[in-house]
């Protein structure tokens, strides 16, 4: 499958980028740098100034009221929506789309690439890059969980441009299906819908789909690359299939006799997957923590209340709401998912 994206890839950006890609033995990055860089433009574009101004044109008093760091955490999970929600799209429409990557054997898993899958990285890349800038510039708001997703996250995709597991970057940006549905529980927290039937049916959306792409679905999908990883080292790709996939437009045209899968990112891979995976069962756990602090009975005798304006109202109701930062994307925000009362 040829690269779908509707820009083509800009010769002189990539001539820029075939030192870099080469010193890093990142061979398919300059046919894809385009992606990344339109990836990080959009999405900055979205985080300021698209984001604060729709924000007060809708909900001006609301927005005008949040502190500076709930005001970042708001412009970034209304980036992280659109990420997430994009980017599901386009990776299953590439998984259901090209053949050649249907077809794939675990050589062609490994040392493989189709232009569809290339385009996902891209995109994701781009993402995950942007997401480590705002991450690191405001680490005052966000932890060292957020960190350490940002950053692996960023070094798996990257590392698909040697090109090396092209195929499962579908796979794994599949673990952002939960990600809309936790943005979703975040805003109506902070637009004082916290404990409605609303958020109760949103919760167990995300906790189903959290549950079944990321901790079942992500981690058999780390079973499956690694063990393709695995059965890799120390081999070379076979000489029958490259002679098959020989063409210009065959999925591993980008392999040799000598292409190999060094120890290094062999480890480095592992390590990359056990941190998100990790990361990915502690979030769990704090959301059920979370979703049933949410909806427990409440045992307090109520005050009376106050007139106050709606928007007040609303704003006022989240400031003890457990929900006080960001989710992650990627597959997505869930690494600022502080649910603790």
């Amino acid at each position: 499958m040829k690269d779908p994206f509707f820009i083509q890839p800009i010769p002189w950006l990539q001539r820029a980028t075939e030192p870099v890609a080469e010193f890093f033995g990142l061979t398919t990055l300059p046919y894809h740098i385009h992606e990344v860089l339109a990836g990080a433009l959009l999405y900055g574009f979205i985080y300021y100034p698209l984001a604060p101004f729709l924000s007060r044109l809708f909900i001006p008093r609301t927005y005008a009221q949040l502190p500076r760091k709930r005001r970042i955490s708001w412009d970034v999970h209304i980036v992280s929506f659109v990420q997430s929600s994009l980017i599901n799209i386009l990776a299953l429409w590439v998984m259901w789309t090209d053949e050649e990557r249907k077809a794939m054997t675990w050589e062609e898993r490994v040392w493989g690439y189709t232009g569809g899958c290339g385009m996902i990285q891209g995109l994701a890349a781009g993402y995950f890059l942007w997401d480590l800038i705002v991450t690191v510039r405001n680490m005052d708001i966000f932890t060292i969980g957020t960190l350490a997703h940002a950053i692996s996250a960023l070094l798996v995709y990257s590392l698909g441009f040697r090109p090396f597991v092209n195929f499962y970057a579908c796979n794994f940006i599949l673990w952002e299906l939960s990600t809309p549905f936790l943005n979703i529980h975040w805003f109506l927290d902070k637009l004082g819908k916290t404990g409605s039937n609303l958020q109760l049916y949103n919760g167990l959306i995300l906790i189903t789909t959290f549950f079944s792409c990321r901790i079942v679905y992500g981690s058999y999908q780390s079973f499956l690359v690694l063990q393709d990883i695995r059965q890799s080292l120390g081999k070379s790709p076979s000489l029958s299939q490259l002679a098959s996939q020989g063409s210009e437009f065959g999925t591993m045209r980008f392999a040799t006799e000598t292409s190999t899968v060094p120890t290094w990112l062999a480890l480095a891979y592992l390590v990359s997957n056990l941190t998100l995976n990790s990361l990915n069962s502690y979030w769990f756990f704090k959301m059920i923590q979370a979703l049933y602090k949410r909806f427990q009975p409440s045992t307090e005798v109520p005050l009376p209340e106050k007139p106050v304006l709606a928007e007040t109202s609303a704003l006022d109701s989240t400031a003890s709401s457990g929900l006080k930062s960001r989710a992650a994307p990627a597959v997505d925000r869930e690494s600022e998912l502080d649910i603790v009362n």
